[in-house]
Order: C-alpha cells, then structure tokens, then sequence
C-alpha cells in the first residue's frame, strides 16, 4: 500500500465525531487526501474497493509492562513493538518496573536507548517513571530530574500505602503538569485476594479481596486532590462503588481521569469456576454488577480510557495453580477484534465511543494534543478488517507467551495495516 486510495472505506474519527465513508489517499504511508470521493488521482494510485474496512486513529495504551531489561525470556522489546503495532496501538505507556526499574536518570535514558536502537517501524513507546525508588513507596525519586525527560508521566504501577508520602509527592509534582498515575490500593486492607468479596467466591473457595480496598483509596486521593488541585489517574478501576466515587468526585470539579482494564469489562467472578490461571487478575476479577458498571462508566465517560496492562509470562510461571499464579494477561495484538465482537457487534457501544476510549482519551489523559483525521494532521492510523478471522497461536502472534484465555481460539476482525504518519 505504497501509493493506494481506499475507495468508500468506513473513516472513524473520534475527534470530529464523523462516521462515515470516504475515498482516502495514502503515498508513502503518509495521508495525501481524504474526500467522499476523490478523482483526478495520478495514473499510478492503485485502487482498492475497501466498503468493508475501517480506518480509524491508531490506538494508545496508558500502560502495559515492557519485560525488557530484566525478563527477556517473557518477552523482547523488538517482540513488544511488533506486536503493539500489529495490534493497532501506535504509543503504548511503559510502566516502570523493568528489570532495574525506570526510577533514575540513568536507567531511563538506557530505556530510551533501547527503544531507538529498535529495527524497523515502531510504536512511541513512551515510559512512566517511577514515584518512588525501585517502586517500593518508601522514598521518592529524583522528580524533577525524571520530569525534564521524555516520559508518559510518574507511576510505580502500583500501591502506595504512604499516604503523607503521596501527600508530598502530589504537592511537589503540582507545577509540572504532567500526568500522575495512581492505582488505588488500600494495602492495610489488602489480604492477597484473587477474587472480589460475593457469591462466586465464596462458591468457589478462593480468597476474597474486600470492594473496600479499591473504594477508600479512591476516596483518600480524591480527598488529596481536592485540597491540592494536583490533577491524578486512577489506574485499573475494578468495582461498581468505585466507578460511583468517580463520578461523584467529577461532579465536585475535581480533576481526575480513570482507566480500566480491557479484561475487567470482558469477564466477572463467575468465569473463575474453571480455575483459569489466565484469569488470574490485579486488581481480582469482579462481579458481574461491577463489570456492568464498568461497561457502563466507559459508555458514559466517567471513566475515559480502557488500558490493556498487557503483561506476559512463560508457561511455566503461569501453569500453576489459580492462587499461586502471577496476576497478568497479554493482550496488545488481541484486545481490538475481542472489543470489538463483545461491544460493537453486540450494540452496547457505538463504534465512536470504543475508539474513544482506546485512542483519544487515553491522549487526553496524557495531556497530549488530539486531532482530526486530516492531510495536515500528521498521525498515525490504521486499517481495521472486522470481519477477517484469525487464531490465537505462535504463527499469527509476535509475542512469544500464551498466557490468554483466548490462546487456540478463532477471532473476528484484525488489524492489516497500520500507517505510522
């Protein structure tokens, strides 16, 4: 597709909120026009009949793990990029517990290095750095060092349960306008649940993890930036009371963004009866109110941004039992076409509000400009087949791991192409 007009292919453009077909020029993967029909193209445009396709801003990821430096074996960097773009996603957020983890200078421009060094097209990856040294929460890094680079924001990906540390740390960060992204935790009343507190659980026997972790801490930070102002993300909202905190706390004017896992919006407490080590999540599996809440928060806005946390493991780490597996799915070249059949074919979403939360949003809570789709607009985009199947295996997927519930399983729809602008 060097020098090719797509003929009527179906333009989803989230910005401009336009749905509809266009005749759309590419040269050099770079967008040349974008018309309801366009003529007078030079003798050498190939012409493709694409009524069945969609074209739509590629996708960003908030946060997902790289394994590189330190896991390797999981999972290289090249593997990462390749399967980020061959999912859609054109910036994925690194999260910075790597192997030594993203929480100096130093180790950060090794990170940035790395990704540079990447042959071939790749996605901005754009890395997190990380709150608090070796992401522990017990000392704050070097922050206004780490903000002068080239970073997502500030995150340890996970808990903090200092709350005076944070206090300071939301204070301190307040003039430097980048995102902070917290997951909230309430680790005193964390007990190593692998399930929410209901019915199934209890069913099942496996160890329940109170709604009240997720919800007081959404309450204390919230309560924190309402005396400080600091702008914050909640990461990997789980819970139905949760969603209800964040709205509440919007309609206060208070400046928080929220994101959930892609696997949270798919799955709830009754899938664990089979015991699934890939369905072993952090923050546990919810019940299905929660997960209809979830649904529900992305369809409303009250939570912005669906993030894939994609997060891969040998075989042999996840092959144990459902209690002692390591909490992670992988998810960048499959989470689209899953989405896509569970809310699009289904009629829950339109296909508008599913872009939404997986493109501009996610830009939006990354304080990152977002624009129409237009020749003077630079961006990346992609084209989607929603109608292409495909397996889940080791010959259709970069990423090397297995550790999905859909591993051996036919989906419907892929990515075929991704123009990087």
């Amino acid at each position: 597709m060097d020098n090719v007009v797509l003929r009527q292919v179906r333009v989803l453009d989230p910005v401009a909120n336009l749905d509809h077909r266009q005749d759309v020029w590419f040269k050099d993967g770079q967008l040349q026009a974008i018309a309801p029909q366009l003529s007078d193209l030079p003798a050498a445009v190939e012409s493709i009949e694409a009524a069945d396709l969609i074209l739509a801003p590629g996708l960003v990821d908030l946060y997902s793990h790289s394994s590189e430096p330190g896991y390797e074996s999981r999972e290289t960097l090249k593997q990462l990029a390749q399967g980020a773009l061959a999912g859609g996603f054109t910036q994925v957020g690194i999260l910075p517990n790597t192997q030594p983890p993203l929480d100096n200078l130093g180790q950060l421009q090794s990170f940035q290095q790395l990704i540079q060094q990447l042959p071939g097209p790749k996605p901005n990856f754009l890395p997190w750095a990380a709150l608090t040294k070796k992401c522990q929460g017990e000392s704050l890094t070097e922050l206004g060092e780490l903000a002068a680079a080239n970073i997502a924001g500030f995150s340890d990906g996970q808990a903090l349960s200092n709350w005076l540390l944070l206090r300071r740390t939301l204070e301190y960060l307040r003039p430097h306008h980048q995102p902070i992204a917290l997951y909230p935790q309430n680790l005193a009343l964390h007990n190593g649940g692998t399930a929410r507190y209901g019915k199934a659980s209890l069913a099942y026997g496996l160890v329940e993890e109170l709604v009240s972790v997720e919800t007081t801490a959404i309450a204390s930070i919230c309560e924190l930036v309402a005396e400080l102002k600091t702008p914050v993300h909640l990461m990997r909202i789980s819970t139905a009371r949760g969603v209800a905190l964040i709205a509440e706390a919007k309609q206060r004017g208070l400046p928080i963004t929220a994101s959930v896992s892609w696997m949270h919006l798919l799955w709830n407490t009754k899938a664990l009866s089979t015991y699934d080590p890939n369905l072993r999540l952090d923050p546990p599996l919810g019940n299905p109110e929660d997960q209809q809440a979830l649904i529900e928060g992305v369809k409303t806005g009250v939570i912005e941004a669906i993030a894939i946390d994609h997060q891969p493991y040998l075989y042999e780490e996840k092959t144990v039992s459902f209690a002692e597996a390591p909490p992670g799915v992988i998810g960048l070249e499959i989470a689209l076409p899953i989405l896509w059949q569970n809310f699009i074919v289904s009629q829950e979403w339109q296909p508008l509000q599913l872009w939404q939360a997986l493109s501009t949003n996610p830009q939006k809570c990354l304080s990152q400009e977002i624009k129409a789709i237009a020749p003077e607009n630079c961006q990346p985009l992609i084209l989607f087949d929603p109608s292409k199947t495909w397996q889940v295996n080791h010959e259709n997927l970069h990423c090397p791991q297995t550790n999905t519930p859909w591993w051996q399983k036919t989906l419907t729809g892929k990515v075929i192409k991704t123009f990087l602008g």
